[in-house]
């Protein structure tokens, strides 16, 4: 198991779902976690006192990280809790429902529908970092992950709104690894694969399913404990001289 004891790692939109796997992986490797939400405080405080049952170290912090007075409140509250902050989770997005019966075509879509998933997934994750790289520089030492999706190289549905921001954030993932790598901060990201059980996987038909369970070489969906698994290893010494990669956590789906 990955080893992140005396670290503290802020994940942003954790109080469900992958974000919630990911707070709870990274506390079961010793690290501090800072849990982030929006609007369901009860679901948010039952990862932290699940964390807490099992021995970890959390907290739950209600933020919007796209809001710039916001997120500079949850980086504060991290530091005022945990001393600093040395892993940042970027897994926050803007509501999406991954349903190929209502989604846009690019035609019959709008740039509103571009602007809600650029705002949630690439402005949130800007702020952040602004928030957090000056620390990880001052104590050379950081680890960001940025979640995004398997979807930017194999778009089986072409949901264009979220795959565009999610292929930004891949980009602004390997800008920030060269910048930041002479400070001992490695940058990478996660592309998830359809994840079953979370809330924006529920509209997925029954048939796309089957497709890409079919296409997948271990035969099955992503569950968010494996994505938490590769953010773990991401976030830990294991993986000291890994970055500006992109990991496909997609059961094989994704060959690159």
């Amino acid at each position: 198991m990955a080893d992140l004891s005396g670290r503290t790692a802020i994940v942003t939109g954790s109080g469900k779902g992958i974000g919630a796997a990911v707070a709870a992986r990274l506390a079961l490797c010793g690290a501090a976690v800072v849990v982030n939400y929006v609007h369901d405080a009860d679901s948010a405080q039952r990862i932290v006192d699940g964390i807490r049952a099992l021995g970890g170290t959390a907290i739950a912090v209600q933020a919007d990280v796209c809001d710039d007075e916001q997120s500079r409140k949850l980086v504060d509250a991290a530091v005022d809790a945990f001393g600093g902050v040395d892993i940042l989770v970027n897994n926050a997005f803007g509501r999406f429902s991954f349903d190929p019966r209502r989604r846009s075509t690019f035609t019959g879509g709008d740039w509103s529908e571009f602007h809600a998933q650029l705002e949630g997934c690439l402005h949130g994750a800007y702020l952040m970092c602004s928030q957090v790289v000056p620390l990880m520089q001052a104590q050379t030492f950081g680890r960001i992950i940025n979640v995004s999706s398997n979807l930017v190289d194999a778009p089986i549905v072409p949901y264009h709104s979220y795959i565009t921001a999610k292929g930004g954030l891949v980009g602004m993932t390997r800008s920030l690894a060269q910048e930041l790598g002479g400070f001992g901060i490695t940058v990478n990201a996660i592309a998830a694969g359809l994840t079953a059980g979370t809330a924006s996987s529920a509209a997925t038909t029954e048939d796309v399913r089957e497709h890409i369970i079919a296409m997948t070489p271990l035969g099955r969906l992503a569950r968010p404990d494996d994505i938490a698994g590769g953010v773990a290893l991401l976030a830990s010494d294991l993986a000291g001289f890994i970055t500006g990669q992109c990991l496909h956590v997609d059961g094989g789906l994704t060959m690159r």
